[in-house]
């Protein structure tokens, strides 16, 4: 049997729309050998949480340069608790201020990355995380 891929959802909330960021980070982690799914631009928290449920992801990542950061992750934290991903990770980067941050963090949310982070850090992350639920 063959070591178990760590399956992602990257999806960009809300009306922004830019997703060079996103796209990056989905074919650093498609690089490093796990499964991504790409939801794409728009994407409300309903339809993320979903998708999630649908794909069997371990992680949810979203990238989020609107603004809307707080209600967006808040919201995607409450839907995945309430549909039993509380297990999952919720990670995601973007124009996110350090306060924001240690609220999200505090709030369930793991880490949160920037712009300027290098993607392999995301990776290990991620990977660090999916070690420690397994074992």
């Amino acid at each position: 049997m063959g070591v178990e891929k760590i399956k992602v959802v990257i999806a960009k909330p809300g009306l922004d729309g830019h997703d060079r960021g996103a796209k990056v980070v989905a074919r650093a982690l498609v690089e490093a050998g796990m499964e991504v799914v790409y939801l794409g631009l728009r994407q409300t928290p309903e339809s993320i949480v979903t998708a999630a449920i649908e794909e069997d992801a371990d992680v949810i990542g979203l990238s989020i340069l609107s603004g809307a950061h707080m209600s967006n992750f808040l919201r995607i934290k409450e839907l995945m608790d309430e549909k039993g991903l509380g297990d999952r990770l919720l990670t995601g980067g973007g124009i996110i201020p350090t306060a924001d941050q240690e609220e999200l963090t505090a709030l369930g949310v793991g880490r949160v990355f920037g712009p300027g982070d290098d993607p392999q850090a995301i990776v290990d992350y991620i990977r660090k995380w999916h070690g420690a639920r397994k074992t």
